[in-house]
């Protein structure tokens, strides 16, 4: 069985369970530290996750969790797919309440998935994952959800001419959540792709309604610090890329990265001042059918090589490392489910000349069809 296969007949048995992702949620409050949740928070993540139907769950879900901040907030994320019941949901919802600008957000953009031939498709597949801003709420007027896309069906790689694929994912983005078009913006983008050494690849592309407008660009598979530092020099990056290599070089010295990943935001005016990074110490490939899986020592080097920078609260720290665990049996009415849970990727984001934030993203997924 597939991995589609797997998630379709999931995402069934969690159909007969009945619910929201909150009852699904409620489920595992013991599972989730109150160092790197409060009740608070808790509560604030459950009032969003009871606008998701629980079918949900057969994607990964999580949280965001800021490492450098000492009070115990998070960020939800959850992902789900056109074609599914999870799609019909909000395109219901979107029919029937027209206050409702996440779910018209989500109809236009599975509109264009679901085109037969549709370029889109054939670039990123049909998974969508949505990104809410709980515990780095702004107080924006906004409650759109950042949204992000994948290009898993057609890598898109560096120096491979794939500019069209490029701008066919941002405009997709930008429609969907209903931004004027910018040609300056999609200038911009092409640039960026463009300085993308050869063996890179876009890993995601997203956008944040909520925040001020930008296309957050994932970029991975940098070889070395000379090939980052070429790349942010090309792309026009206006940070100080001296910060960049100090922390590229402290945490070599301290763990094997294998290749690194940046994010960065590109504007209207050129490219944003703040930098992502991500320091890989495994390689994940999506098509992996156990992609989800981590060893329970794979994320043991990084968070030593982090627990020695300053900025990093250590119980924070120690609740991420735990968070890590062997797959667990669950039982509900519908029959046997396996939890898997992990950390996707860490990112260190610099400003001003500086490392400001380190931050974990980890995640749950259920299946009702894991061998082992």
């Amino acid at each position: 069985m597939d991995i589609d296969e797997a998630v379709t007949l999931t995402q069934d048995l969690l159909a007969q369970e009945d619910g929201t992702m909150a009852d699904l949620l409620g489920h595992f409050r013991n599972r989730v530290s109150p160092i790197l949740v409060g009740d608070p928070q808790w509560e604030r993540i459950l009032e969003c996750a009871r606008q998701h139907p629980i079918t949900m769950g057969a994607l990964p879900f999580g949280f965001e969790l800021p490492l450098h901040e000492p009070e115990p907030v998070a960020d939800f994320g959850v992902s789900l797919a056109s074609g599914t019941g999870a799609a019909e949901y909000f395109r219901e919802r979107a029919k029937t309440d027209e206050a409702d600008a996440t779910a018209r957000a989500i109809t236009r953009l599975f509109s264009q998935m679901d085109i037969e031939h549709s370029p889109l498709h054939e670039i990123v597949g049909r998974k969508l994952m949505l990104e809410y801003d709980i515990g780095s709420a702004t107080g924006s007027d906004s409650d759109l959800p950042g949204m992000f896309l994948r290009p898993g069906e057609r890598p898109i790689i560096g120096a491979n001419g794939q500019v069209n694929d490029v701008l066919t994912v941002v405009d997709a983005l930008v429609s969907s959540v209903g931004w004027r078009p910018s040609d300056a913006e999609r200038r911009n983008v092409e640039r960026v792709y463009l300085a993308q050494p050869e063996d890179t690849r876009m890993d995601s592309f997203g956008v944040f309604p909520s925040r001020p407008r930008a296309i957050r660009l994932a970029i991975m598979g940098f070889k070395s610090q000379a090939q980052i530092r070429s790349y942010l020099h090309d792309t026009g990056w206006p940070g100080g890329v001296a910060a960049v290599d100090s922390v590229i070089s402290r945490f070599s010295e301290r763990a094997d990265i294998v290749r690194t990943g940046a994010n960065i935001d590109v504007l209207e005016e050129g490219v944003g001042p703040t930098l992502g990074l991500t320091l890989i110490v495994k390689q994940r490939y999506t098509k992996d059918s156990r992609y989800w899986l981590d060893g329970l020592t794979d994320w043991d080097p990084f968070l030593d090589a982090l627990g020695q920078e300053s900025l990093v609260v250590p119980e924070k720290l120690k609740a991420v490392a735990e968070w890590v665990s062997k797959p667990t049996t669950l039982f509900g009415k519908s029959g046997r489910y396996v939890l898997l849970r992990g950390i996707h990727h860490m990112k260190l984001v610099i400003s001003k000349e500086r490392l400001r934030q380190a931050k974990a993203y980890v995640f749950m997924v259920l299946s009702g069809a894991v061998s082992f």
